[in-house]
């Protein structure tokens, strides 16, 4: 199935990642949810050892400003993993490395003059931040962003953002994208590393209850209100012109502010209105296909009738 199982702080780990890669999706991981270099050694020996042949590939998120990148780097090159998605910053300091090593290297891009710069620096495909993913977002309609990259790239492509369900999926598909990229679903599952209350939330919230902020990362990120106000924070009063350093001052691991981002401040993306249940990957995976299957023979049966 055309779905990646999206890279979530704190949340992918190996069971949600070897449960998608079974059910036939790629799942995929930060390296920075790895707490030292031996423990991402021993993430990507336990991926190895649990998957086989007949499963789908997983994928390493490398962050290239991260201090320990160089490191990360080497260790993804000597795993040989098949796919890494490179994010916040330009992926050339990587690239050549991890093409030695036989591995495709994906690009997250939120403008054309990011995707461009990915491609000039030797990406093979394209990962489009899209507005409406959780997280750290970027800010263009997807449809467009997709509708436009297509002019000047025929490779791989990867929509991030508000996809939901099979049918959004289909739609992904539609515009010409290889992958549909999926994240607040799979926060929502019984593998995700994600807290029962975490969890419990997004289950309850719908898409009105995602706020874009800058406040905790530096950067525009989307984020759940309820957890912002169970922090004891209020949304409408949010410092947002803040410089990264600043907001890891105040929201970091014991911030100022008295409120952590990723662990008691949550993100969401606005398919958080399609989440309401909390199953286990397999089970999901069998949903959505289910929902692709049928969203693509509706749309046959109907244009048969056009």
């Amino acid at each position: 199935m055309p779905l990646i199982a999206a890279p979530m702080f704190r949340v992918s780990n190996v069971p949600l990642v070897a449960a998608a890669c079974r059910a036939g999706v790629i799942g995929a991981f930060p390296t920075a949810n790895c707490r030292s270099l031996d423990e991402l050694s021993r993430w990507l020996g336990e991926l190895r050892e649990q998957l086989g042949p007949a499963d789908a590939p997983f994928a390493a998120n490398l962050i290239m400003r991260r201090e320990t990148m160089a490191q990360e780097l080497d260790l993804l090159c000597e795993a040989k993993v098949e796919l890494v998605i490179t994010s916040v910053g330009s992926p050339a300091a990587a690239i050549p490395a991890l093409h030695e090593a036989g591995a495709l290297v994906f690009a997250d891009v939120a403008s054309l003059a990011h995707a461009r710069k990915a491609l000039d620096a030797g990406a093979d495909g394209l990962v489009l931040l899209s507005a409406g993913a959780g997280g750290q977002t970027g800010s263009a309609n997807g449809m467009a962003f997709a509708r436009a990259v297509r002019k000047f790239f025929s490779g791989p492509l990867v929509l991030a953002g508000g996809i939901a369900d099979g049918k959004g999926l289909l739609a992904a598909r539609a515009l010409d994208v290889d992958f549909g990229y999926m994240g607040t679903r799979f926060i929502a599952t019984r593998e995700s590393a994600a807290s029962d209350a975490y969890k419990a939330m997004l289950v309850a919230s719908d898409l009105d209850d995602v706020l874009l902020t800058s406040a905790f990362t530096g950067l525009p990120s989307n984020m759940l209100i309820p957890s912002i106000e169970a922090a004891g924070l209020s949304p409408h009063e949010l410092p947002e012109e803040i410089a990264a350093e600043v907001s890891d001052q105040m929201y970091g691991s014991g911030g100022s502010a008295g409120a952590r981002r990723w662990s008691e401040v949550w993100s969401a993306g606005h398919s958080v209105s399609g989440v309401n249940a909390i199953p286990a990957v397999q089970t999901l995976i069998e949903d959505i296909a289910a929902e692709f299957r049928a969203a693509g023979r509706a749309m046959a049966e109907a244009m048969t009738h056009d």
